[in-house]
């Protein structure tokens, strides 16, 4: 038996061996999906295709650089993200991405390499994502395999990624000029022969003229739909371009053979083959430039990051790109300029605008020893500042990376489409069989134009464009609203949440908390407290830490328990601060101590206690405020009929307190990590829940919700954990959310009832002889830019 696929060439082993009859013949293919397109292509009557895979009858795709640059550290550091130990990730673009089938077989081809993790490629902007086990696999290895497929990809880089549409964009009109050039002519040919030129001596020269225009018009300005045609077909996938190509070498071999006098009565269609081609790369070209509008979230935001900044070296100021900008080097930013890096000030005091990453407006005071964050703007002080942060790691990159990873991200209905598509097409090639046979019997020139209209007229691309183009441009609008999509599973989950669970500080309440009172006969009480809460996250240890006005002490074996507290030893001793449950190792508890805090908190106040092996040392009490939008959100909410509940680590009458303000009947009080995990793991027995929290034990329910929003000021965790990252301090974006939900999957279910509808009403006309090949050619990307057009209305608020 053979041990390569029948089809694609790819190994057949004893676990993925798939038989199936090929022209009365038994062959070995390595999955359903190859012997399902082989069979298509016996179907339609292009089993020369296999005979002819070893030539190459159409121009290979070469790489920009040699193989072994693109494994060089120097060239991969200013693209690479490294994300776990050993797994690198990379975005890069390809202008040869062009439909829905392409995507199909980017992440087919890509993602069945050894070491490959995965792979996600985009329609909407061009970009390919790909992560890989950097002992497994080279990037040249990834790089080489892609341009196998036919497909040119380089690097992204907001530069390189303009220049390349720009260089694309100008291919394009050189083509479309030319086409139309040719198309005017013919159109003067057409009108002399329709109105008497074909019974006179000219008529046989008019022909040859036809063909002389036809001819570089097809093999120019449509070469491209040639070439993704035959690497599709050579790749085993049937793409937009397989039928687009297949009605014009039909229609201009025919128009070949007659002016060649083999037919005496047919007649020639040069005009046809020229329209059409110059009415899809108008289509095309209409079509991209619509994207591209629609859009512009991320690459507003990369335009808000200087390109250069003024480094110091030496005493001098050197003009030098962000990209060479290295870590401890020394930045001066002048007044008004906008912070090209994320660093702390060394010197200097201003105040700083940070409303792109916060949604606040009010500017910040900043002194030495105080953060700055790239993007944001300087006000009238110069400051100088130390970098801490690469380009890619600053608090803006990661905004951008979190926008742009957002289109790759695939909802589940694009996944459904994307693998419908491939037996789209096949269906069309046989329906355009069918046709052809049906008409053949009555007219042969009626046959070929009938079938080349079915070719035409359908349009997967309408199918392919229905979700990630709404799901784009929804994308876009919520980063103008400072809200980060980091799965696009979000829009179709929200509109059918029907329970929001939120947690309480920081969520609900500002997380500012303040020391009100402190028990303790201790006089390094807050010292050693605010020592040890110094390497925690939690909201609460931050008021403890401001409240110490005495030297840090030195600390070791710091331990954190999320919903409990922590630990860690000073001088040989053992410190304690968290829950009195925590803290309390079998001590008495002084009773007037415990009275006190039973009352602080019945009054709403959060009481942190301390402890050391001699006993419990006291306690502080810290207040929260609730936030001034949170109880018309929680109102809101409750309108759109949705259930909503408090799930606080927090103790059960400062739960209850906030609860009652907020008019919440709901409340978990006293949850651990784990409790809050099994609380929405209840919840979603009946119901569809919306997790929102900010700490890091949010974490595992945030992941165990059906779907999740992290407040961007929180901990790293939890807006890793999240699908949604709201970077304003207030929650009116929840409601902000919902209603994008419900209007972008108004939009995607608008554009697929569009497709079908466009596809059932037209196929049976182009079947039924009713539709020409050039009114064919207007109509399909006419539907395209339709469902573009129906998508872009999101942006209207």
């Amino acid at each position: 038996m053979s041990n390569s696929c029948f089809h694609c060439g790819l190994e057949v082993t004893n676990h993925n061996r798939i038989q199936a009859n090929i022209n009365q013949s038994s062959h070995d293919f390595c999955c359903a999906g190859c012997a399902s397109v082989c069979q298509t292509i016996y179907q339609s009557g292009l089993g020369a295709f296999y005979q002819q895979q070893t030539s190459s009858i159409l121009p290979a795709v070469d790489l920009e650089y040699p193989l072994e640059f693109y494994d060089a550290p120097a060239f991969q550091q200013p693209f690479l993200e490294v994300a776990d130990e050993g797994e690198k990730i990379i975005t890069l673009i390809s202008d040869t991405i062009h439909c829905a089938a392409c995507v199909w077989l980017i992440e087919k081809s890509i993602g069945s390499l050894s070491g490959v993790n995965w792979v996600r490629a985009s329609l909407t902007d061009k970009r390919i994502r790909i992560s890989w086990q950097e002992g497994d696999i080279q990037l040249s290895d990834i790089m080489q395999r892609l341009a196998d497929l036919g497909y040119s990809a380089m690097p992204y880089e907001q530069n390189i990624a303009e220049k390349i549409a720009n260089k694309s964009n100008k291919a394009m009109l050189y083509k479309i000029g030319f086409a139309a050039f040719t198309m005017m002519n013919l159109l003067w040919i057409s009108i002399a022969m329709y109105t008497g030129a074909s019974d006179g001596k000219y008529y046989h020269y008019f022909q040859w003229l036809g063909f002389a225009l036809a001819t570089p018009t097809l093999f120019y300005s449509g070469l491209g739909f040639l070439t993704n045609a035959y690497n599709g077909l050579k790749n085993g996938v049937m793409n937009m371009d397989v039928p687009i190509s297949i009605g014009a070498l039909t229609t201009y071999f025919y128009s070949v053979y007659v002016l060649l006098g083999f037919s005496a009565k047919g007649e020639v269609y040069f005009d046809t083959v020229v329209n059409f081609i110059f009415v899809i790369l108008i289509g095309r070209y209409l079509e991209s430039s619509a994207k591209k509008s629609s859009i512009s979230a991320s690459s507003s935001l990369q335009q808000l990051q200087p390109k250069v900044a003024l480094v110091i070296k030496a005493d001098e100021e050197i003009i030098t790109p962000i990209s060479a900008i290295g870590i401890n080097d020394r930045v001066l930013i002048k007044p008004g300029e906008r912070i090209p890096v994320d660093g702390r000030v060394v010197f200097g005091t201003s105040e700083s605008d940070e409303s792109l990453l916060t949604g606040e407006s009010k500017p910040i005071a900043k002194g030495v020893g105080d953060e700055v964050f790239a993007g944001s703007v300087n006000g009238q002080g110069a400051l100088e500042i130390l970098v801490e942060k690469t380009l890619k790691q600053s608090v803006l990159g990661k905004i951008v990376s979190l926008v742009e990873n957002t289109q790759h991200n695939k909802s589940s209905i694009v996944c459904s489409i994307d693998k419908i598509i491939p037996y789209f097409v096949a269906i069309t090639l046989l329906l355009a069989t069918a046709t052809f046979i049906y008409w053949y019997p009555q007219d042969f020139d009626l046959a070929l134009l009938s079938a080349t209209s079915v070719l035409i007229i359908t349009c997967p691309c309408a199918f392919g464009l229905a979700t990630p183009m709404s799901i784009a441009v929804a994308s876009g609008v919520a980063i103008k609203d400072k809200i980060l999509i980091k799965n696009s599973d979000a829009f179709e989950v929200l509109d059918q949440v029907d329970w929001v669970v939120f947690d309480k500080t920081g969520t609900l309440t500002l997380g500012e908390f303040e020391i009100t009172q402190i028990e303790s006969d201790r006089t390094d009480f807050i010292q050693i407290m605010a020592s040890i809460e110094k390497r925690s996250e939690h909201p609460l240890a931050k008021a403890i830490v401001a409240q110490n006005n005495d030297k840090f002490l030195s600390i070791s074996e710091f331990i954190s328990i999320p919903g409990q507290g922590v630990s860690a030893t000073i001088e040989d001793q053992i410190y304690k601060v968290g829950r009195l449950s925590f803290v309390n190792d079998d001590h008495q508890v002084d009773q007037q101590m415990l009275d006190k805090s039973k009352q602080i908190e019945r009054e709403g106040a959060s009481c942190i206690w301390c402890s050391s092996p001699q006993g419990v040392l006291g306690f502080v009490a810290l207040s929260d405020q609730i936030k001034a939008d949170a109880k018309m959100v929680v109102k809101q909410l409750q309108a759109l009929g949705k259930q909503v509940s408090i799930l606080s680590g927090d103790s059960q009458a400062v739960t209850e307190k906030v609860a009652n303000y907020l008019n919440i009947k709901h409340i978990v009080a006293q949850a651990l990590p784990v409790d809050k995990a099994n609380y929405i793991k209840q919840l979603q027995e009946k119901q569809c829940v919306l997790m929102i929290g900010d700490g890091v034990n949010d974490a595992p329910a945030l992941v165990q919700a059906d779907t999740s929003m992290a407040i961007g000021s929180g901990s790293d965790v939890s807006v890793n954990h999240s699908d949604v990252v709201l970077l304003k301090s207030t929650l009116s974006p929840i409601i902000t959310m919902f209603n994008l939900a419900k209007r972008t999957n108004r939009g995607i279910k608008q554009n697929i009832v569009f497709a079908l509808m466009y596809n059932a009403l037209m196929v049976p006309l182009a079947m039924m002889a009713m539709i020409t090949p050039l009114f064919a050619a207007i109509a399909m990307p006419i539907s395209s830019l339709i469902v573009i057009g129906n998508a872009a209305r999101l942006r209207n608020k």
